[in-house]
């Protein structure tokens, strides 16, 4: 029996301060992508980890872009506002 998951827009934002590196290294790479895309891979084409990009939903520093139909399970995310300010607050600009 499967338990019923809510998609990942649909989780309310947690009470973040401060980003960890990974969450870090992850949206600073949509600063500078048109719209904030964020990233799937990694500077050595390893996948970002999906542990990463939710607590970046979740926290309401990413936010789910749009779905990819050739490849479902990748979440294509971009950088919200609230993603900058806490790229600011760590001292990333």
């Amino acid at each position: 029996m499967r338990h019923y998951q809510p998609p990942v827009a649909a989780v309310e934002p947690e009470p973040v301060t401060k980003t960890t590196p990974a969450q870090r290294y992850y949206l600073k790479r949509g600063l500078s992508q048109p719209g904030g895309k964020l990233p799937l891979f990694d500077l050595d084409g390893q996948q970002i980890s999906l542990q990463t990009i939710k607590s970046c939903i979740r926290a309401g520093w990413a936010e789910p872009w749009f779905e990819n139909p050739i490849k479902p399970d990748w979440v294509v995310c971009k950088l919200t506002e609230a993603g900058r300010e806490a790229l600011r607050e760590d001292g990333v600009e």
